[in-house]
Formats: structure tokens, C-alpha cells, sequence
């Protein structure tokens, strides 16, 4: 008897409709690229409800905004009804989503520099157990605390498993690393209709929360440059927006010399998202522009800088989101002055080249 495939009309299930996790996913990621804007999210959010049917008659769009409230995602602003602003717990819960979304799909590999939510598992086992986290690699596990879990959360009559029960062993780090993250938010990181600015976003989100998960001894700083630079808190990050700048890549490179300066860990980095050229200087209190072609004034000025970094043994790490020859030239000459490394990366490959790097550069001493 041959065997072969019947194919019938899928019938969806009943039960079909999203769930509220599965609409809080979606609800992260549009309050993602509204820069932290709770109304435009949820209208963004009615409108696909509309037009693909997200919803159903037992559970609304409205439904979904009261459990946000009820569970601790949104505030409302007593003073203007209707009015939502983000908490503590959202802002975790979209770095979180960050992580999963861009790191977590990754599979662990053998040795290499594969990228792999297991990059910079600690050296050393020490005695501390905790609770299982997310990234965790499965040797961490102890089984006799987990297993001894599972039979005083469910009873001995019949043995389950769940990741709530599993204890892992924690790990210490014999490298420490401190890490300056520049994101570029210059006015082009939105134009020619491709949105830039939330990819970047979501990188550095998701590298923050891995560094709280895994890498707690290490430090993360975070600041954006357009014709200043300035530094920002990670809970700022859902809210960062681009703005009508320039470019002043030097701005950016003199305050993360500054931050690193002041840190005490062997190894030190600078880690750089970028779609264009320098284009701006500060000088005295007046800003330097120009953005035709490769101003040698701006340039020079810049190269400076990574040669500087250089010196002091502090490697960038580029990564251009851009593909116009002259700009990679130039990322070329930068690059090699500092002796770091390049990236041309498409938005979609950006955060397995980030994650990839992070879990390589902090292995080795500089």
C-alpha cells in the first residue's frame, strides 16, 4: 500500500483567538516603535484588530487595555482619563521581549564564535544557587534542588517538571568588561522609509538585559549622538526618538573615552550603531556642519579620536547600517586606525552580530 498525503480545509480552533500574552507581545513591540507613545500604540493596535480580526466577542481590545491596567503594565493618568503612560514593569518586559526576539531563537553550537545565548558562560561554579533565568545553559542546572523542587510544589503522587522549579548553579566571571553602546540618531536614521532607529533600539535593550542576566559584574553604558552626545538610562530606551540632528561622531567618542575612563575593568569597549558619516563638530559653542561628502575637517577630527582609543587600548566595534561605498571607505580608514572591527550589516542581522561580539570581546584582555 503506497503512502501518500490527504489534504483537507483547515478549520481553525475555536480557541484560536490571541490570548492576552499573545497580544501583550504585540502591543511591546508597537509601543516599541512609538517611541513609549501608549495611545498610538493602542490605536496602531485597534487598527490591526480591525483589519485581521485580532480580537473576538468574549475578549476586546478593551478587555486587553483593563488587564494592562490590572496587571501592573500601564498607569492612568488621573487627571486626563484615557490617558496611559508605561511602568517599571512594561519597560522590563520590552527589554525582555528584545532579548527573545533577537537573541533567544539562537541555538547553542560547539566551540567557536558562533553567536549563542550561551556565549560567557562563567568560569568558575561556585556554591549560590538561584532561580533558572532565561539563557541559562541546561550544565547550570542542578537537578537534585530542582527535582526536590518539583516534589514540594506538586505533590509525590504524580512528577512534574516546570521551569519554575529549576535551580541553577551560578557561575562566576574571571574577565569583567565595561561597555559603551553609541547609538547614532541623527535625522537619517529614519529617512528613505526605513524606520533604523527602533532596530537599534531593541539591540540595545535586549544587550542590557543580558548583561543584568548574565553578566551582572560587568558594566553597560548607553549614550545616543546627533550634533551632542549625551548618556541615557536603559529605561530610557523605549522612548528615544531620532531628532532633526547631524551627525557628531566625535562628540560620542569623546563621552565614551570619558565613561570608560573612570571604569576599572580589564577589558573596555566601544560598540558603535551608525548608518552615516561625521558631519558635525562642536567648536566653541558653535556646531561645525557639513553634510556633503567627506568634510576632512570633521574626518580628521574623528580619526583622531580612534587612534586615541587605540592608545589606550580600547577597541570600537562599528557597525554600519548603511551600504554606500564612500561611507564603508571611510568605516574602512576608521577601523584600521583604531585597529577594532567593522560590521556592514543589514537591520536584521544587526543584534546576532552585537550579541556575537559582546560574548567574544569580553574573553580576552585587550
Amino acid at each position: 500500500m503506497a503512502l501518500g498525503y490527504r489534504f483537507a480545509e483547515y478549520i481553525p480552533p475555536e480557541d484560536s483567538k490571541p490570548s492576552f500574552e499573545t497580544l501583550l507581545k504585540l502591543f511591546l513591540q508597537l509601543v516599541t516603535i512609538s517611541s513609549g507613545d501608549v495611545a498610538e500604540a493602542l490605536s496602531w493596535l485597534s487598527s490591526l484588530d480591525k483589519q485581521y480580526n485580532l480580537t473576538s466577542d468574549e475578549y476586546g481590545i478593551g478587555d486587553f487595555i483593563e488587564d494592562l491596567k490590572r496587571k501592573g503594565y500601564l498607569d492612568e493618568n488621573p487627571q486626563e482619563r484615557g490617558s496611559f503612560s508605561l511602568t517599571a514593569k512594561s519597560e522590563q518586559d520590552i527589554r525582555r521581549s528584545a532579548l527573545e526576539e533577537i537573541f533567544g531563537k539562537l541555538k547553542k553550537g560547539g566551540q567557536g564564535t558562533h553567536a549563542t545565548p550561551h556565549t560567557g558562560i562563567g568560569d568558575e561554579a561556585s556554591t549560590d544557587r538561584r532561580e533558572y533565568q532565561f539563557g541559562d545553559a541546561l550544565e547550570q542546572i542542578s537537578m537534585t534542588d530542582s527535582i526536590r523542587n518539583a516534589q514540594v510544589n506538586h505533590g509525590l503522587g504524580e512528577f512534574r517538571l516546570t521551569e519554575q522549579d529549576l535551580e541553577v548553579t551560578e557561575t562566576e566571571h574571571k574577565t569583567q568588561a565595561s561597555t559603551v553602546l553609541m547609538i547614532d540618531i541623527s535625522h537619517s536614521m529614519i529617512l528613505y522609509g526605513e524606520d533604523r532607529i527602533t532596530p537599534a533600539k531593541k539591540v540595545a535593550m535586549a544587550l542590557a538585559e543580558l548583561v543584568k542576566q548574565k553578566y551582572p559584574k560587568d558594566t553597560l553604558d548607553i549614550i545616543v549622538f546627533g550634533n551632542d552626545a549625551w548618556q541615557i538610562e536603559v529605561k530610557d530606551l523605549p522612548y528615544l526618538e531620532v531628532g532633526p540632528y547631524h551627525t557628531n561622531t566625535v562628540a560620542g567618542l569623546e563621552l565614551a573615552m570619558d565613561i570608560l575612563r573612570k571604569r576599572k575593568t580589564p577589558n573596555k569597549q566601544i560598540f558603535m550603531i551608525t548608518d552615516g558619516k561625521p558631519t558635525c563638530l562642536k567648536i566653541g559653542l558653535n556646531y561645525y556642519k557639513n553634510s556633503f561628502g567627506l568634510d576632512r575637517k570633521v574626518v580628521n577630527k574623528t580619526l583622531n579620536l580612534a587612534a586615541q582609543c587605540r592608545r589606550l587600548k580600547i577597541p570600537i566595534t562599528t557597525f554600519m547600517i548603511a551600504t554606500d561605498p564612500y561611507l564603508q571607505q571611510f568605516v574602512d580608514e576608521f577601523t584600521k586606525v583604531n585597529n577594532g572591527q567593522a560590521y556592514y550589516s543589514s537591520l536584521k542581522g544587526l543584534g546576532h552580530l552585537v550579541f556575537r561580539d559582546y560574548g567574544r570581546n569580553r574573553k580576552k584582555s585587550f
